[in-house]
């Protein structure tokens, strides 16, 4: 090969690789995410509250913890009152909104329930429909995963706070 020819080569090799660096979509980082088991235990309710609060704080979302612990907590007490078993709770920061879930092993969907008065229970999903974006439960092969969603300032989510 000539010099002429290699240094064509060479270029349209360059060119070629550019034009794949240009067209290729850049890579998204992952969603941050993070999940624990529970033990079904009452004082699971105070953990699920410490561990949001920690790493709301970690990944700089101080702004939506209050809401994010009180609605945490709601969903941990329901799955401690009505199912039996392991329950988990993940956290998940995509797209603008933390998705918090508490999975349980009780298959049935929560109902929002009219209460008194003087009940002592019967307003967590009130207030859940009240604070969050939205809401809602999934069947999981275990039971059933009850979550919801808050805006959050994606500029807060520096990629060293998720690393």
């Amino acid at each position: 090969m000539n010099r002429y020819a290699r240094f064509r080569h060479r270029l349209r090799t360059t060119v070629l690789q550019f034009g794949e660096r240009v067209a290729r979509p850049p890579e998204e980082p992952p969603a941050p995410e993070v999940s624990w088991p529970l033990p079904p235990e009452p004082r699971s309710v105070p953990r699920a509250r410490r561990l949001v609060r920690a790493r709301l704080a970690e990944w700089g979302l101080e702004e939506q913890s209050e809401v994010a612990e009180l609605l945490v907590s709601e969903l941990v007490t329901n799955a401690l009152d009505h199912a039996r078993g392991a329950i988990r709770l993940t956290l998940r920061c995509q797209d603008s909104l933390l998705r918090c879930e508490v999975e349980d092993a009780h298959p049935a969907a929560p109902r929002m329930r009219r209460a008194r008065d003087d009940d002592e229970s019967g307003r967590g999903l009130y207030m859940l429909d009240l604070l969050a974006c939205c809401w809602g439960s999934a069947r999981t092969p275990a039971g059933k995963a009850v979550w919801f969603e808050l805006p959050v300032d994606v500029d807060a989510l520096s990629e060293d706070r998720v690393a």
